[in-house]
């Protein structure tokens, strides 16, 4: 296994690790700093008290008596160096290039007064013996065992806690910083053009507040030109009703021919076409109905029964026991939409009802059909869009059905998904959320 170590790719890891890195190098320095000066203080105070305690130790041992010697040697002896009454051992003689800083103390304090001969000692642990004769010739040696500088027991727990307050300070910063790019991703991923637009809270820093503000006028601006342009369709399409109706009736006066059936039949395929073109202008607005909770097995059963008073053959699969607050009027639309495109294309449909892993509302209209090229699916969806080349009504349709049906399962806050079925056939499915 092999682990991969690379730039994150999100804007809070990447913040979180430079803030990071740069805090502890920062508290690395500064501590580095401050342990360096202190050891320097250290260094410095106990050289100099080693000079002061060898020196007097090495006079009183020099005046006192040869049989004396010994019982003050535990009063003199040190934790990192002591005094032995003999020769030492031979050991190596000392480098002149690697003098440790404590021989050249001592000699420093005693080395005007005696002659000293400094040797390395070797073993397990390593130290260095200093030789020296005293005045009435019996040998004195010094045997130095330095020591690392003790360190303080509270100094790793103020470090742990410098890295729990740089870790919990870059938490915030982070937090604070992606706080708002993160409520603008929210609100961009539910901007809905045929909801009524919700405004993003314009508070914060002057960047934040300013990018509120502009997305909560693109927002409307939005909302405004897609207002517009299914006015203008809608309009259109309302206006071109009364010329067909007139078109209709004056074909009505005219003789019978093959003539006026295909007058007749043209007018009929236009007529479906504005009425098409108005519902679909309306289906943007699917929101301005009033939510009502409906239940929804009554209401399904209730649709597929009127199929079946028609001897249309749609069957229903599944019981919800649910009551639903749903927009029923923009709902049937979109499920006979559905039905109605099932049983064009292939003589039948299958209603079902039941939810999906994540808890949503599952509504799925299913046919034996021929279905749809998988490059297709989503094309459909578009309006005036025909699977077919043919702009026979009976065919081809007028390419608004599934675009419809869509912009209504939007508006009711679900979408609308097509896949072709194993064995031949399509799946529409409406998702709502519950």
């Amino acid at each position: 296994m092999k682990w991969r170590f690379g730039w994150p790719r999100t804007l809070a890891s990447q913040l979180s690790l430079i803030f990071l890195i740069s805090l502890v190098c920062a508290n690395g320095l500064s501590f580095s700093a401050q342990f360096y000066e202190r050891y320097i203080s250290a260094r410095t105070a106990m050289l100099g008290n080693l000079e002061n305690d060898v020196s007097t130790s090495v006079a009183i041992l020099d005046r006192l008596p040869a049989n004396e010697r010994a019982s003050w040697l535990p009063r003199i002896d040190r934790q990192n160096y002591r005094y032995l009454l003999n020769a030492g051992e031979a050991g190596e003689p000392m480098n002149s290039d690697d003098v440790p800083m404590a021989a050249t103390s001592i000699s420093q304090a005693l080395g005007e007064q005696y002659a000293l001969t400094l040797r390395n000692i070797p073993g397990m642990q390593k130290h260095f013996q200093v030789h020296l004769t005293l005045a009435d010739g019996n040998p004195i040696t010094l045997d130095v065992r330095p020591a690392a500088l003790p360190v303080a027991y509270w100094l790793p727990v103020v470090l742990v806690l410098q890295l729990v307050l740089l870790l919990g300070c870059t938490w915030f910063a982070v937090r604070l910083a992606i706080r708002p790019l993160t409520r603008l991703a929210r609100a961009v991923e539910t901007l809905d053009p045929n909801a009524h637009p919700t405004p993003l809270d314009e508070k914060g820093p002057a960047e934040v507040a300013h990018a509120a503000i502009a997305f909560n006028a693109m927002q409307t601006r939005i909302a405004e030109y897609l207002k517009e342009r299914m006015q203008i369709l809608a309009a259109i399409s309302h206006d071109l009703q009364t010329p067909i109706t007139r078109m209709k009736l004056r074909a009505e006066f005219m003789q019978d021919s093959a003539d006026r059936d295909k007058l007749w039949s043209d007018l009929g395929e236009m007529e479906h076409l504005v009425r098409e073109g108005v519902a679909y202008a309306r289906s943007v607005h699917g929101a301005t109905e009033a939510s009502h909770r409906i239940d929804l097995d009554a209401f399904l059963d209730s649709l597929v029964f009127d199929y079946q008073d028609m001897n249309k053959p749609v069957s229903l699969t599944g019981k919800s026991a649910l009551v639903l607050d749903t927009r029923p009027h923009a709902l049937r639309r979109v499920l006979v939409n559905l039905l109605d495109n099932a049983l064009k294309f292939a003589g039948s449909a299958e209603l079902e009802v039941g939810s999906t892993a994540s808890g949503q509302l599952s509504i799925t209209v299913s046919d034996r059909g021929p279905g749809i090229a998988e490059d297709e699916l989503v094309q459909v969806m578009q309006p005036f869009y025909r699977v077919e080349s043919s702009r026979n009504r009976g065919t081809g349709g007028t390419g608004l059905g599934l675009a419809i049906a869509q912009q209504l399962a939007v508006a009711m806050g679900g979408s609308l998904t097509l896949s072709n079925r194993v064995g031949g056939g399509l799946c529409a499915e409406v998702r709502l959320r519950l």
